[in-house]
């Protein structure tokens, strides 16, 4: 049924507005009863006459999309003595498609010769001749240059109007560029600045240690702070331009980028074969796993952390779970982890559920495949 319609549209010329459709069909019906009802000027057989002034009036429903054709029909049914009107309609028709064209003034000459040589074929007048071109020419294509100009105002409006929304949308769009490079430049003058300093001194530290404890917790420190470096330089990145998010974790970059983030104490399976998922599912799943590893550090330290991604037919769900410890690491946290973990989640189109269960602490996100699996 939907392509029946659109075949449909296609086929007419009324841009499927019914409105049009009914008035060219009342025009088309007027002139016809007007012709019918008129004294006819040339002596023809009825039933030529008939068909003429049926023909002339039936014509006008092809007006809007072949005018002159309209015109030429219209004019040829002079000849069996119909009257002036679906010609003065055919030439208004000419003047609204055309504007100031040859076609309308070619158009205007022939209704013109067409009504002078009807009119004053046995005598001429002044004034009937000016009345006789006034309403038969002046009249139409004064009233379709009229309508002509009044589209093509309405398509430049419209043209400017869509030139400014997309000017505002470029502006709007410089505006939040220019607030993330200026974001990102206070983040690397304030927060990179002091987390290369902490790695620096733990660095410091492990080369000269007291005992081997303090070498370890040094080292510890050193690669969380180069971690956190890389981070923070790939989230540098993702504010100078959103396209590097999308390249470093998108595809087969999502395990790559999840196996750098086990370490040791970290039980890690993913599946055999990586799904196609789509870029914010991807990230999603990266920062499930990134947000929870880090709780699990700062809140159950020294204890073995399972993360498990699988995989089915229709759903992606990563699982992150630890056993809950009676003491954490005192490393305060910003108390959004979990916040922001889920509204990432949602909108990606999945579900998070994390809290306690049994003695541990879960961490579960689902995530719809149907539509990734679908062909573009």
């Amino acid at each position: 049924m939907r392509s029946e319609g659109r075949w449909a549209k296609r086929l007419l010329w009324w841009d499927g507005r019914v409105g049009l459709l009914l008035l060219d069909v009342a025009v088309a019906v007027a002139a016809i009863v007007f012709d019918l009802g008129s004294v006819r000027r040339v002596p023809v057989p009825e039933s030529l006459y008939v068909v003429a002034a049926c023909a002339a009036g039936l014509a006008l429903l092809a007006r809007r999309r072949f005018p002159l054709v309209v015109l030429i029909v219209a004019s040829v049914c002079l000849l069996a003595g119909t009257t002036f009107l679906p010609s003065m309609v055919a030439l208004y028709s000419v003047a609204a498609r055309h504007g100031l064209s040859p076609a309308t003034g070619v158009s205007a000459v022939v209704v013109a010769v067409n009504g002078l040589y009807r009119q004053f074929t046995d005598s001429f007048d002044v004034v009937s001749m000016v009345a006789t071109l006034s309403l038969l020419v002046v009249a139409p294509v004064l009233g379709g240059l009229w309508m002509y100009q009044r589209a093509a105002l309405l398509t430049a409006l419209r043209d400017r109007a869509e030139e400014a929304e997309r000017n505002r949308t470029l502006l709007a769009d410089q505006a939040v560029l220019a607030e993330r490079r200026r974001i990102a430049r206070e983040m690397h003058d304030v927060v990179a600045h002091h987390v290369t300093a902490i790695t620096l001194q733990a660095g410091a530290l492990t080369l000269a240690p007291p005992d081997e404890r303090t070498a370890e917790i040094g080292e510890n420190i050193r690669s969380s702070g180069v971690v956190a470096l890389n981070e923070l330089r790939g989230i540098l990145g993702v504010l100078r331009d959103s396209s590097s998010e999308d390249s470093r974790l998108s595809g087969v970059g999502i395990p790559v980028a999840i196996r750098k983030l086990a370490g040791e104490g970290v039980n890690l399976i993913l599946p055999d074969r990586w799904p196609e998922v789509p870029g914010d599912v991807g990230r999603a799943v990266y920062r499930v796993v990134q947000e929870s590893l880090t709780n699990a550090k700062k809140h159950a330290p020294q204890t073995t952390v399972d993360a498990t991604v699988t995989t089915t037919g229709s759903t992606l769900t990563v699982t992150v779970t630890n056993r809950l410890a009676t003491h954490h690491s005192g490393v305060p946290g910003s108390g959004y982890g979990l916040v922001g973990m889920r509204e990432r989640v949602e909108l990606a189109g999945g579900q998070l559920r994390a809290g306690p269960h049994d003695g541990r602490f879960d961490v579960v996100a689902s995530f719809p495949l149907g539509q990734a699996e679908k062909p573009s």
